[in-house]
């Protein structure tokens, strides 16, 4: 592993559009066959690494350079883009800018035909790689009327059918479910020793990353490189949390456990953890909060079904939504998630009915819906229509009549909130992808629904904006509103939500609370979940994984009797 293949020499770099670099002095080499983890919270510049070496920088994004960056010892910004394209294949995050085919296999090929592969060989590898990614059933399908992370697993075999010595993975995990976010890490680790490719991933999930090793964790903030080395010295530091990077689940119970973490020699693996001897509490039983059945119903829902020509999606769906409850909605990609959500808000058309306070709601307009329910997009690129961020999020304001201003002061307000205050007469189109989907959420927090519903409200968000995103909804919450989310973070269940409803297949398994949900494996089985590390830190200290899970999310509070 001495031989460099992606090198940074005081390499500095500012977008023609800003005043300050967003690159400072970079210093980094990553050798041949090595598998390197990117790390950083929001605008710290991660990302503009990536578009360094995969050519969007300077073909796409122009801008002023110092220094070097050279790939396999020749300058990167001497190639040209295709001289690039055949030593660095990347995943995007943002996966509908990907996308060339009509439909999913015209996709897959597109590569292998700019290759020019014989067509029999190009049918059997779109055929291989659609079956390891369980896209077999979708190749006829066209790639924009998949559920996001089937378009992620899209774009992710894209990049692999074609072989280059340098895979780059831009959150390859942000749309994916967990257990094919799972998956997908085994794949890139098998794809890794197996092809000896160079492996770049940048992603917001340390801990599913780190579901297996990685040789260096680079961690960037403010576009200087703080940490360059192993991950279990990272894990034992504080560097993670004051930079605004989620720490592994199991090693937040273990400090709640009292544990000094420096003791540890390796961290980054539940599995390699060398724990002491531990005074470890006497945890109580679980006790399921029966707070909901006292709340008033605010919506219930009464045999939903909606069909696409040829698919039953929601089959006969049953449940009440109460006021000022926080919901999850979790389940494998495509169990009718985010269909759930827009039957919800009457963007499509259903059987059944919606009995909103006692009353049916079947009959509302999409505008008299809106003002029930607020529903957060997965894409923000398909909520998105002004130019400027303040007007897009005052927009729904203005079109309701309200006087200048007091939205004045409510979009301010959401703003600050939603970490978007200093970005206020940005342009959006300025805006990275986790950033533009701020901006969806705040467009209509603003509005002040009964009910808020986001589909995947932190997916690309650091640590700190994932934490005051959620604090706010927590406080809204408070308020009265009533918060329900579709979610493939599981952390963010346990974490922020009262009860949990899992779907497969268009169906209900389960309605409980999310502890129950994330230690039952048959429920987990069925749903494309996977356990927490909870679950696996209580089987090694020979605890109840829901005690223990209950402990986490009472802050390691210990109650008596």
């Amino acid at each position: 592993m001495n031989e460099k293949i992606i090198e940074w020499i005081d390499f500095t770099f500012k977008y023609k559009a800003q005043q300050e670099p967003t690159l400072k002095g970079i210093n980094l080499t990553i050798y041949k066959g090595e598998k390197v983890l990117i790390i950083g919270p929001s605008g710290s510049g991660k990302s503009t690494l990536g578009h360094a070496i995969n050519g969007i920088i300077p073909s796409i994004h122009d801008g002023d350079s110092q220094g070097q960056l050279l790939i396999k010892g020749r300058p990167a910004f001497d190639m040209s883009i295709y001289e690039t394209s055949l030593l660095v294949s990347t995943v995007l995050q943002d996966t509908d800018c990907q996308f060339i085919g009509l439909s999913v296999a015209e996709d897959l090929a597109f590569a292998l035909e700019n290759d020019m592969v014989a067509l029999p060989e190009m049918q059997a590898r779109v055929q291989d790689w659609a079956g390891r990614l369980d896209l077999v059933d979708l190749l006829k399908h066209r790639p924009q009327d998949l559920s996001g992370g089937q378009k992620q697993r899209v774009s992710l075999v894209g990049v692999l059918i074609d072989e280059s010595p340098i895979l780059l993975f831009d959150e390859p995990l942000a749309n994916l479910d967990p257990k094919s976010g799972q998956d997908t890490i085994d794949l890139i680790d098998r794809l890794h020793a197996e092809e000896g490719v160079t492996t770049i991933i940048i992603e917001h999930r340390l801990e599913d990353v780190l579901y297996r090793s990685v040789d260096r964790v680079v961690l960037i903030n403010d576009g200087t490189i703080l940490y360059n080395g192993s991950p279990d010295q990272l894990l034992a530091s504080s560097l993670l949390l004051e930079n605004g990077i989620r720490e592994p689940l199991y090693l937040t119970t273990l400090r709640l456990l009292g544990l000094d973490l420096q003791q540890l020699p390796q961290l980054a693996r539940i599995e390699d953890l060398t724990l002491p001897a531990l005074s470890l509490p006497q945890l109580p039983s679980f006790q399921e909060e029966k707070e909901v059945s006292s709340k008033e119903p605010l919506l219930e829902v009464q045999s939903l079904t909606f069909s696409y020509p040829n698919k039953k999606v929601l089959k006969d769906m049953s449940f009440t939504i109460h006021h000022g409850e926080r919901i999850a909605i979790v389940g494998k990609n495509g169990a009718g998630k985010s269909t759930l959500a827009k039957a919800l808000c009457n963007f499509v058309s259903v059987e059944g009915d919606l009995i909103w306070k006692g009353e049916s709601i079947l009959s509302d307009s999409v505008k008299e819906r809106s003002e029930r329910i607020g529903y957060v997009l997965q894409n923000p690129n398909q909520m998105i229509s002004q130019i400027m961020i303040f007007d897009e999020v005052a927009l729904g304001l203005k079109m309701r009549g309200v006087a200048e201003e007091e939205i004045q002061k409510r979009v301010q307000q959401v703003l600050q909130v939603c970490g978007l205050a200093a970005f206020r007469n940005w342009p959006i189109s300025a805006l990275s992808y986790g950033q533009k989907k701020r901006v969806t959420i705040a467009s209509i927090l603003v509005l002040n629904p009964d009910i808020i519903l986001l589909d995947e409200p932190t997916a690309g968000q650091d640590y700190r904006h994932y934490t005051e995103m959620m604090e706010f909804l927590n406080e809204l919450n408070q308020q009265g509103h009533t918060i329900v989310m579709i979610t493939h973070d599981m952390q963010l269940m346990l974490d922020y939500t009262d009860r949990a409803l899992v779907l497969v297949d268009g169906q209900i398994i389960a309605d409980a609370h999310p502890a129950q949900v994330l230690t039952n494996p048959a429920i987990l089985q069925k749903a494309n979940l996977k356990e927490t590390s909870i679950f696996k830190l209580a089987q090694e200290l020979q605890l109840d994984p829901l005690a223990l899970t209950q402990f986490y999310m009472e802050g390691g509070r210990v109650h008596e009797g």
